[in-house]
């Protein structure tokens, strides 16, 4: 019953948010041209009202790019409604919809929404709601508005029942040959607050937040591999059906101009992620992770850095950022820190290594190759297009004392960015490894 409540969730929020679209049509004469340059795909630089806190960490969006109607009115303005086909021998044939909504219910990009359904043949399933609105809006007179992206509070719901989860052990040694698999069942219920200190785009950065999770194990399914309760059959037993609740802390000291897609700037973070309630373990399980990050602009390769009228100028950037991860306490085998997938170790295949202690570093640079995009329609457009050369590193270990002696394990590879603007980028990553390739989209840089 469970997925079905989650799905009619989706739902209910989906047709609310198109209702209320379709509500605020009504407005005054949509301008597809309002605050924008010749080109039609860069921003204007606005001039921002005297008394705003740290203005060059307000993010701008001009009234061209603010189109009104509902979703289907918005299509590739601000709405990306994606198609998912898929056939593979072990999950079967599937499909569904990923709908990103940059300008969720109409509100002058004051929110964004990502909605995805699919099902397969075989039973896979996925059904997911994301919502975040940031707290400080204000609206530009000459028209857009401007942003704090410091100061949010975020939400959502999940369900979703993975047939191809791989569990290799506990280790940074674990060959490739000790692939096994089960099939996951999550439910998910999650909320967050980020604050930004004492006024909107300080440096210091607060944030707390909770997390209901349910986690259902069964056997697996990929062709020709081990399940996992098989091999791992007490680590399998264990963690089946467990139902945790997890609060989560953090503190930063971030100087960057910006948190999503940084210029320049560097920051120092703790996060604690403490689980105080867990069925099957006695003991209470926590995660303690320190990063740090820091980037810096170098010269463009394929453009000038813009003439000085651009809320945002084309810039390349070097960044590099890392993490260490520790466990205290009982946890599952698939809360461990882990690394390998979208954002760690991008050349190998996600959660490929897991311990109790994990670190991690990225090294990326990232060049504007198109520094004025292009200008499909007078509403269909993206403001740039960049590539990213990439290398990551890392390791897990079974406490922090033998993180020098795992293995290093490292992955490289070139990404391509599709900037919307500022803080708005799809990234697709083809990275490699000594296990192979594996390609990644999705929104947001992974640091």
């Amino acid at each position: 019953m469970r997925p079905f409540l989650i799905a009619a969730v989706v739902l209910l929020v989906a047709t609310a948010a198109v209702r209320t679209s379709i509500a605020q049509t009504k407005q005054k004469p949509y301008d597809p041209n309002q605050n924008m340059a010749l080109d039609g795909t860069t921003a204007i630089k606005p001039k921002l009202p005297a008394d705003l806190p740290n203005p060059d960490r307000w993010r701008y969006t001009p009234g061209g790019r603010i189109k009104p109607g509902n979703m289907f009115d918005r299509f590739l303005v601000t709405t990306w409604v994606t198609p998912i086909l898929f056939r593979e021998e072990d999950i079967g044939f599937g499909g569904g919809l990923a709908i990103t909504d940059i300008d969720f219910r109409n509100q002058g990009w004051r929110e964004f929404a990502n909605i995805v359904a699919s099902h397969s043949s075989k039973g896979q399933q996925t059904f997911r709601f994301d919502w975040r609105r940031w707290l400080h809006h204000r609206p530009i007179p000459e028209g857009g508005v401007i942003r704090d992206e410091r100061t949010t509070i975020s939400g959502g719901v999940e369900y979703s029942r993975t047939l191809t989860r791989r569990f290799f052990g506990f280790g940074s040694r674990t060959p490739v040959n000790a692939e096994t698999s089960y099939t996951e069942e999550v439910a998910r219920l999650h909320a967050r607050a980020l604050l930004s200190l004492p006024d909107p785009g300080d440096d210091l950065l607060v944030s707390i937040g909770a997390t209901w999770e349910h986690h259902g194990l069964e056997k697996g399914r990929v062709t020709g591999v081990p399940s996992t309760d098989q091999i791992f059959g007490q680590t399998f037993r264990e963690a089946a059906g467990v139902n945790q609740l997890w609060l989560r802390g953090h503190v930063s000291f971030d100087t960057r101009d910006s948190i999503t897609n940084p210029y320049s700037g560097w920051r120092v973070g703790l996060t604690a992620s403490v689980v105080p309630l867990q069925t099957n373990f006695d003991a209470i399980g926590a995660v303690v992770s320190l990063d740090a990050s820091s980037t810096i602009q170098v010269p463009g390769l394929f453009h000038d850095g813009g003439d000085g009228t651009e809320d945002n100028p084309p810039t390349d950037v070097l960044s590099v950022g890392g993490f260490v991860s520790a466990t205290a306490g009982d946890l599952p085998f698939y809360s461990l820190p882990r690394l390998g997938g979208d954002n760690t170790l991008r050349g190998f295949i996600p959660r490929r290594f897991a311990d109790r202690v994990a670190a991690h570093g990225s090294l990326e640079y990232r060049l504007v190759v198109l520094p004025r995009g292009i200008r499909f329609t007078d509403t269909i457009r993206f403001e740039r297009l960049g590539l990213a050369a990439f290398y990551d590193f890392g390791t897990v270990a079974g406490d922090l004392g033998a993180l020098g002696r795992s293995k290093l394990l490292q992955s490289y590879g070139l990404g391509v960015r599709i900037g919307l603007q500022r803080e708005a980028v799809f990234r697709i990553d083809l990275g490699f490894s000594d296990e192979g390739a594996i390609l990644t989209v999705v929104f947001g840089n992974s640091f």
